[in-house]
């Protein structure tokens, strides 16, 4: 199998050119490629697909394997990947996700894309919609109000106040004293699995330097903490907005670099604008980790 490893501010990942391409058994792939000591090394695998709604098609997994439906920093790539490799010669694409057809504006300097600008669409603040269970929360909000802003969640014995928002995946936002400090490889993997999260969720533990500006860590459903996620990023940037902590136009500063988000509350439209960088390119026989029967079947 031909791969292209690529990333966006550190949030890496497999990318494979499903045109040319066929990828069996993308879940157990995943997993191999995915593994930073035997495999490529990444946070994930992402098939570029044709499609017969948008221009192309990003179908994604996590690295153990799950299924994701949309990935900020991913599409990013994939935006890159289809115009520097030559599979389109335009500057605004559609990509379909799990969560929807997203447009795409590439900015190409010297023949090849530097940022892309992403149409993240509409937050999702419904707690059903999320999905969050209502019931594992605070009533802090007005009777009837079905968002999550500003409420206790109890974790590890501890009251944590979040803001939970979907862009596509569900997210829970919470702010803490010391994001450098934060053991988060603890904590994590319980906000993770929370029963208030039917889906599992998201987590970006957050710090409000200024009021256009965040610094943000995450630890990601399906993959533990990664250098960045766009989704994310959007998602506290909605969040800050929410509460009143920043204006609507943030940048958020991730382990991996800085995204710049804006909250179009007119047209409730997130755009998120940032790098995508292309690693290496390669080639991988998927019967020495797949399927053999051997140590690294998976």
């Amino acid at each position: 199998m031909k791969f292209t490893k690529m990333h966006g501010i550190g949030n890496d990942y497999v990318y494979v050119n499903c045109l040319r391409e066929h990828v069996e058994r993308p879940k157990e792939t995943a997993v191999a490629v995915s593994d930073r000591h035997f495999g490529i090394g990444s946070d994930g695998l992402i098939l570029i697909k044709p499609s017969d709604c948008a221009d192309f098609e990003m179908e994604m997994y996590n690295a153990d394997g799950s299924r994701g439906a949309m990935c900020g920093n991913g599409i990013r790539c994939v935006a890159k990947y289809v115009y520097d490799y030559g599979l389109t010669d335009k500057e605004q694409i559609s990509v379909a996700t799990g969560s929807g057809i997203k447009q795409l504006d590439l900015t190409v300097e010297n023949g090849k894309v530097s940022l892309v600008k992403v149409d993240m669409g509409s937050p999702i603040l419904e707690a059903e919609k999320i999905p969050a269970r209502r019931d594992y929360f605070g009533e802090k909000q007005e009777q009837g109000d079905q968002r999550i802003i500003a409420e206790n969640l109890a974790v590890q014995g501890r009251d944590y106040e979040v803001t939970c928002v979907s862009m596509g995946n569900p997210h829970c936002i919470t702010c803490v004293d010391d994001v450098d400090g934060l053991e988060i490889e603890q904590i994590g993997p319980d906000f993770e699995n929370h029963p208030a999260f039917p889906d599992r969720v998201n987590t970006e533990f957050i710090r409000v330097i200024d009021r256009n500006t965040v610094q943000m860590r995450v630890w990601e459903r399906g993959s533990g903490e990664t250098w960045a996620c766009g989704t994310g990023a959007c998602a506290v940037a909605v969040a800050c907005i929410l509460n009143g902590w920043t204006e609507d136009t943030v940048t958020v500063k991730l382990r991996g670099g800085d995204l710049d988000i804006f909250w179009d509350r007119q047209k409730n439209t997130v755009f998120m604008t940032g790098p995508a960088v292309t690693v290496f390119d390669g080639e991988i026989d998927l019967a020495d980790f797949i399927g053999t029967g051997g140590e690294r079947d998976v």
